[in-house]
Order: structure tokens, then C-alpha cells, then sequence
């Protein structure tokens, strides 16, 4: 047991706790703007698989990593203005949509992949490098663990107070928070009700496959179509756990990534516990939880309700 007070190891299971926070960290922060609105996207999962494997396959075809992360974030845009179309324009059941994307986006992605790369699972050589901060990175202990890291781990971490400004701080967060509330107390003051979700929603469709282009370009230079495991859904229960406060977010995203970053601490440490156990201990710990704060948990009053002005 000695070998969990290392020095060595404790930096590396807080570096890789920062990178498994980051992917549902950017999904999150998203989702946060698009449930405050009243959008419950659950096609944040098909987005993330969508936007990891665009990235990989732009990436590994131009040889260009911002050509990847370009390429998923307008996937990620596209298919959130699918949503946006179908739920706000439409008026279309917000739930029936959002499962409907994910179905779509993961299916498309498994069978563009075979049909590109048939039954091969190449490496990307180059992604995944890291961004040293000279002088911070030399704190003992933390260091490496926090300032030795993707670029994109360091804007997704920036976001989280920028967000939080943005929803609490500013004339446009009140109108997000508004429109989530009260649409028609909103659209009475001159809010435009389907301009804000539609602009929640584009933010967070981004973010979610961006989340998924840092899964395949800046953690694990490869794509496999079951890779995302569940972290869209991940994002969106802890949404509700940090009730959309970006700082609270990241705490719930934080939690996530640490019993991550555990399962691989258990394994390198040798503990005798089956393998099957410690992959499911970071899923365990959210549904724990979830059944310790959900309770707690006030939905915006017009979630999944589609609005129009001349109903009553």
C-alpha cells in the first residue's frame, strides 16, 4: 500500500484525474446554458462520440490537429442545431430528440469508421502533447499534475469562472436564467425566448463535441466507438448536482475524474479486487451521489417545455 504515497503516483492520478474531469467538465459547462434555457439535450453523448470521431479522422487525414478540432466543433454546431430546429422551431419532444441524436451519431460514427478503416485501429502519433507553464510546473508535488498539460485542458478549467460571470453576473445570463424560468414573464420583457435557447443550445452542442475531440486528440490519440462510455450522461447528472453553477460544476466533474483517475491507481497498485469492480467505481460514486443530492435538486420550471408565445 506504500506505493499510494508516492510521490511519483500522486502526481500522476491528479494529472490524470485533470484530464478525465476535462471532456465532461466542457460537456457540462454547455449543458449547464442549455438546461438553464429549458433544453434538456440528451444527445450530448451522440455528440461527443461525433465530435472524437470527426477529429481523429480530419486529423489523421491532414495530418493537422487544429484541423480536428475545428472539424468537431462544427459537428458539434450542426448537430446541435439540429436539436435547436427540431425542439424550439419544431416543438418536437425534447427527450424523443436528444436520445434519437445519440443513436444517430454513435451508429453513423461506428459505421463510418469501418467503412474508412475497416477492422484497424490506427494511432494518431503527435496528439495528446502537452503544454508546460515553465515556472508553475516546478511546484512539488502539483506541478506537473496541473501545469503540464493539453492546451485544452487549461480553457476548459479558464471557462469555469468565465461562465459562471456570464450566467450570474451579466444581462445576458439573467435572460438565459429567464427564459429557463419564466419564457413568458421573459418574452413579456422582450427577451427573445427562441434567439437565447438556440444560442444555449450552439454552446452547447460545441463544447460537448470539442469534450469529445479532447477524448480522441488530447488524451488518447485514437478512436474506438464505445470510447466515450457514458460521459455525456456523466455531464448532464452533474449539471443537476452542481444546480448549473459552473464553480459547482466543475466539483462534480472533479469527483468524476478522481475516481477515474482511481480505477488506474487501483490497478497499478496491484489490489486484489476484480477488474470488473473498479471500471464500474467511478460510475458507482455519481449514482451515489445522485442519491445524496438529487434530492436537493430545483428544475428550471420550464425544462423540456416547448414554448409558444401564442399559447396560454
Amino acid at each position: 500500500m506504500n506505493v499510494f504515497f508516492e510521490s511519483a503516483l500522486i502526481t500522476a492520478i491528479l494529472a490524470s484525474a485533470i484530464r478525465g474531469t476535462t471532456p465532461i467538465l466542457l460537456a457540462a459547462l454547455g449543458e449547464a446554458y442549455a438546461e438553464r434555457s429549458g433544453l434538456l439535450n440528451l444527445g450530448i453523448e451522440g455528440m461527443m462520440v461525433a465530435g472524437a470521431f470527426s477529429s481523429f479522422a480530419v486529423a489523421l487525414k491532414t495530418n493537422s490537429l487544429l484541423s480536428g478540432f475545428v472539424c468537431a466543433a462544427g459537428v458539434g454546431l450542426t448537430l446541435a442545431l439540429v436539436f435547436g430546429i427540431l425542439t424550439i422551431t419544431l416543438g418536437v419532444n425534447q427527450i424523443v430528440v436528444g436520445l434519437g441524436l445519440t443513436i444517430f451519431a454513435s451508429s453513423i460514427c461506428s459505421f463510418l469508421h469501418r467503412v474508412i478503416f475497416g477492422n484497424q485501429f490506427p494511432i494518431l502519433f503527435g496528439a495528446g502533447g502537452t503544454n508546460e507553464i515553465p515556472i508553475l510546473s516546478r511546484i512539488p508535488l502539483v506541478g506537473q499534475a496541473l501545469f503540464n498539460q493539453h492546451w485544452l485542458v487549461y480553457l476548459t478549467f479558464s471557462m469555469v469562472p468565465i461562465t459562471y460571470i456570464l450566467m450570474y453576473k451579466t444581462r445576458f445570463g439573467l435572460r438565459v436564467r429567464a427564459v429557463g424560468d419564466a419564457p413568458r414573464a421573459a418574452d413579456a420583457c422582450g427577451v427573445n425566448i427562441y434567439g437565447t435557447r438556440f444560442f444555449a443550445i450552439l454552446l452547447g452542442g460545441l463544447l460537448a463535441s470539442l469534450g469529445g475531440a479532447f477524448l480522441a486528440l488530447g488524451d488518447l490519440a485514437f478512436f474506438v466507438p464505445d470510447m466515450v462510455m457514458g460521459r455525456g450522461y456523466i455531464a448532464i447528472v452533474v449539471v443537476m448536482l452542481g444546480k448549473w453553477n459552473p464553480v459547482k460544476v466543475c466539483l462534480g466533474g472533479l469527483l468524476f475524474g478522481f475516481a477515474l483517475a482511481l480505477t488506474s491507481a487501483l490497478q497499478v497498485a496491484g489490489i486484489k479486487i476484480s477488474p470488473d469492480f473498479i471500471l464500474m467505481t467511478p460510475y458507482l460514486v455519481v449514482i451515489i451521489a445522485l442519491l445524496l443530492f438529487a434530492r436537493s435538486t430545483n428544475l428550471p420550471s420550464a425544462l423540456c417545455m416547448p414554448y409558444r408565445r401564442e399559447s396560454r
